[in-house]
């Protein structure tokens, strides 16, 4: 197994993430090797030489090789080139020393070449991780000889990509933000055999155990609510601890029906691992909100704040407390009954 870089999401990992990450990857049964990404580098404050990391590497993860240096590593039939990261920012594109590598894969005429790399791919739509914009950790796979190199596993993009060929991100084994968009894959990890001098088979297997959902729902009139609901359901059922949620709305709703949408967001909220939620549902008084607030013979007080509250909702500039307050009134005459 190879893991092209962020296997610690920090340089400086909480002992209890070192120590589930070691006795995870010593159960695996299998050879684990590992480059430092651009949060897990491989220089000074970095997680690999840190006392408490060698301790429980030793004592439960002694299948785990750190590649710190790039130098070809022979693994059965097949050799790999690692290009670690250093530091967490570098300007050289660190698969350099594989452009010319004349004598250096003479021993492995053989073998299969795969290179293990971090970064973001030179004219690949998008950086691939988390430093949107930087013009660091490029690298350039035009400038290698694809006749030299079988396949070339990549980490830092969290979705699953192919770049060409024989040069693949695998992603994020576990989804770990909202979908970028129809073509963002995560939560999968690549099953590749690969033979010296013929293409890669790639198989992506899915290994994530969260869902993230995307929903987005515009209002126009009461019985919408339901829809939503219904998709909810449909997404979600009774899942609970498994699931996260951007809730993207626009429109109107009456009183009670806004009443319904929090008591849902309450309850999906405790359900969730994560619910998000964006935009804004403005309040549309049904006329039956209306008669009730407003037509109380016996409660003349409150019929008239309510009718001054329903003219303000036509104000721009008072509509917002209007709307709290209406609802509130509304939740308190309904205590009532």
């Amino acid at each position: 197994m190879v893991v092209a870089g962020d296997l610690f999401d920090s340089p400086s990992p909480d002992r209890g993430v070192v120590s589930k990450g070691c006795a995870a990857i010593g159960r695996l049964g299998v050879p684990v090797y590992v480059i430092p990404g651009n949060h897990d580098h491989g220089g000074p404050g970095g997680p690999w030489e840190q006392p408490f990391f060698r301790q429980e590497h030793d004592a439960l993860a002694p299948n785990l090789h750190v590649l710190l240096t790039p130098m070809p590593v022979a693994v059965g039939s097949a050799v790999l080139f690692p290009c670690p990261l250093l530091r967490r920012h570098e300007s050289e594109d660190l698969t350099a020393w594989l452009r010319h590598p004349g004598d250096l894969l003479t021993a492995f005429a053989h073998n299969a070449r795969i290179i293990l790399a971090h970064g973001s791919i030179q004219g690949f739509v998008g950086t691939a991780g988390d430093d949107d914009g930087a013009a660091v950790n490029q690298l350039d796979l035009l400038a290698l000889d694809p006749a030299h190199w079988d396949y070339v596993a990549l980490g830092d993009w969290h979705g699953c990509k192919e770049i060409s060929q024989n040069a693949w991100y695998s992603g994020t084994p576990e989804p770990d933000r909202f979908p970028r968009g129809i073509d963002y894959r995560a939560g999968q990890v690549l099953v590749v055999t690969a033979e010296r001098g013929r293409p890669p088979v790639v198989k992506p297997v899915a290994t994530g155990g969260i869902a993230w959902h995307v929903l987005e729902h515009h209002f126009q009139t009461d019985e919408d609510l339901s829809l939503l609901e219904a998709e909810y359901a449909h997404r979600i059922a009774d899942r609970v601890g498994k699931d996260a949620v951007r809730l993207e709305v626009a429109g109107a709703l009456g009183i009670q029906a806004l009443d319904r949408l929090e008591s849902l967001l309450a309850t999906w909220q405790s359900r969730l691992l994560r619910c998000d939620r964006r935009g804004h549902v403005a309040l549309s008084a049904t006329e039956a909100d209306i008669i009730l607030l407003t037509e109380r013979t016996g409660d003349p007080l409150t019929a008239r704040i309510a009718t001054l509250l329903h003219e303000r909702l036509d104000d721009p500039a008072r509509r917002d407390v209007a709307e709290v307050a209406l609802r509130e009134l509304h939740l308190a005459i309904a205590a009532e009954r």
